[in-house]
């Protein structure tokens, strides 16, 4: 039997899981770091905190296994993306790391603006000019840090610097660099002109590879530190958006998955480059060579969710904890109890502002139609149907962009309610399924590693051998129209609110 490692830098923890070639995994570890917020809207990591993650959790799945080191062939990895990790010329590290949630680059992107006309930016990077994107944050550190910005030998993201550490190679790969906007997305190569009109030195920048290529393999004194074999390779990897695409299967064209978390992610497969001239959606190189995937972000996902019910739902905690059971489940069962749009109350879930489709910072959340037939019940219903409608947003920007979705892949926390499974097929008019394989980047990554070390022929293969599904459900036809008509009142809401917001956030 041969083993692949997948590992995943993410923004509260590492995880690193050791699967064989089956997608079986045979061990898993993980280690958490701060986060820091030196000022507020700022967000800061270590990068020495991601490194003694990496090489602990790798020690203990190799330790925890019976795999002869031989047999482990390669190592991909994931991660947190747009983070800015900056080196000197010994390879050491310059300052923390600005990491994606970081805000402070604002006047940074009015800068890139004045440059580039915002037009010229979504044509070549895919995107507008964002302040959590890799760019911006390299101006803020020239503009406001001289001389880190001097000794700056090498420019890295998260993932990207863990491979330093293993390989020694500076080196990327084009999903996650698309998150930089530095890279030519439709071309899945750096720009010249990005750099040349930002002023940054190609040089600073490592080699752009294919998620599947090898970049490297691992040091002799990393080898012995964690038990592995010098022979065991390093490839790209992918963004962790990216990695938990292929990690679900979504390698083809009309296949899509969205994940509820904390914020929500609907994420498209494309195997021809498709970009959005309003910039309301992300496109991006995905893992799979020569293809690419659009990405609709709504901020405010299972966060809602778990501010309704860390605010005002103690009961259900109390009995939860009673009973022993999983609080969600409790809702769920009480929310299946209320009909299709909650008797006429909708939720906008804009708890943090907007990113898709009206890229908004001062929108903010809303119930809408609350009478004095409303319980409990009814609002944690119209929550979830919220959250529901804000995705399907994402999915009909995708299908304007003539990407038609016949197969949803559910995940994340939310991911797990068949209540809101049912909700998304309803609105999405498309099954959504989920898989048995719950390891979603670090599989992803792995698969990944096992292409480039030949042990599958291709990406596509790989995922229809390792990947079985778990649950399948259809769309309520009978409920179609009910929701198109809540979903059509839900985005007039915001059209009619949206001048009101930007009054409020002055107040």
């Amino acid at each position: 039997m041969k083993y692949l490692i997948g590992i995943d830098v993410g923004t509260s923890a590492t995880k690193t899981v050791l699967f064989d070639e089956l997608g079986t995994v045979i061990a898993s570890a993980s280690r958490e770091y701060p986060l820091y917020q030196p000022q507020n809207g700022w967000a800061e990591q270590n990068p020495e905190d991601w490194r003694n993650a990496v090489l602990a959790t790798v020690s203990e799945v190799v330790e925890k296994s019976a795999a002869e080191k031989e047999d482990i062939l390669g190592i991909g990895i994931s991660g947190q993306m747009h983070g800015l990790v900056m080196l000197d010329e010994k390879g050491e590290v310059i300052r923390p790391s600005i990491i994606w949630c970081d805000q402070r680059t604002g006047a940074e992107v009015e800068e890139m603006l004045n440059l580039m006309p915002r037009e010229r930016w979504i044509a070549i990077t895919a995107n507008p000019p964002l302040t959590g994107w890799t760019a911006a944050k390299i101006l803020w550190v020239r503009r406001h840090e001289p001389e880190n910005y001097a000794r700056c030998k090498h420019i890295l993201l998260p993932k990207d610097y863990i491979r330093y550490i293993l390989t020694g190679v500076f080196a990327t790969e084009v999903s996650d660099a698309s998150g930089m906007q530095l890279l030519d997305v439709p071309g899945r190569c750096w720009s010249q002109e990005v750099l040349d009109a930002l002023s940054i030195d190609r040089d600073l920048l490592g080699t752009v590879y294919e998620s599947c290529q090898v970049t490297g393999s691992l040091l002799p004194e990393i080898a012995s530190k964690t038990g592995l074999s010098t022979k065991t390779i390093v490839v790209g990897g992918a963004g962790d958006n990216a990695a938990a695409a292929v990690g679900t299967g979504i390698v083809r064209d009309g296949t899509a998955f969205t994940t509820i978390g904390t914020s929500g992610v609907v994420f498209a497969h494309t195997s021809k480059v498709s970009i959005d001239p309003k910039g309301r959606v992300h496109t991006c190189c995905c893992a799979v060579p020569g293809a690419w995937h659009i990405m609709g972000v709504t901020q405010g996902a299972g966060l809602s969710l778990k501010w309704f019910k860390d605010e005002f739902c103690q009961d259900y905690l109390a009995r939860a904890e009673k009973e022993g059971c999983d609080v969600y489940d409790l809702i769920n069962a009480d929310v299946s109890e209320i009909p299709a749009g909650s008797n006429r109350l909708i939720y906008l879930p804009y708890l943090m502002g907007e990113r898709t489709p009206h890229l908004d910072p001062d929108c903010r959340g809303v119930f809408f139609g609350l009478s004095a037939i409303h319980t409990k019940k009814h609002l944690l219903r119209a929550v979830m149907e919220g959250v529901s409608y804000s995705l399907c947003d994402c999915n009909e920007i995708l299908k304007e962009m003539g990407v038609e979705v016949t197969q949803m892949m559910a995940c994340g926390g939310g991911g797990k309610s068949p209540v809101w499974r049912q909700m998304l097929a309803t609105l999405y008019h498309c099954p959504v399924k989920t898989v048995k394989q719950d390891e979603g980047p670090a599989l992803g990554v792995a698969i990944l590693a096992g292409v480039g070390c030949g042990l599958y022929p291709d990406i596509e293969t790989a995922c229809d051998r390792i990947l079985s599904e778990k649950s399948h459900t259809e769309p309520a036809k009978e409920l179609m129209a009910v929701y198109d008509a809540y979903h059509q009142l839900y985005q007039k809401l915001y059209r009619s609110l949206k001048e009101d917001y930007k009054a409020l956030a002055l107040l």
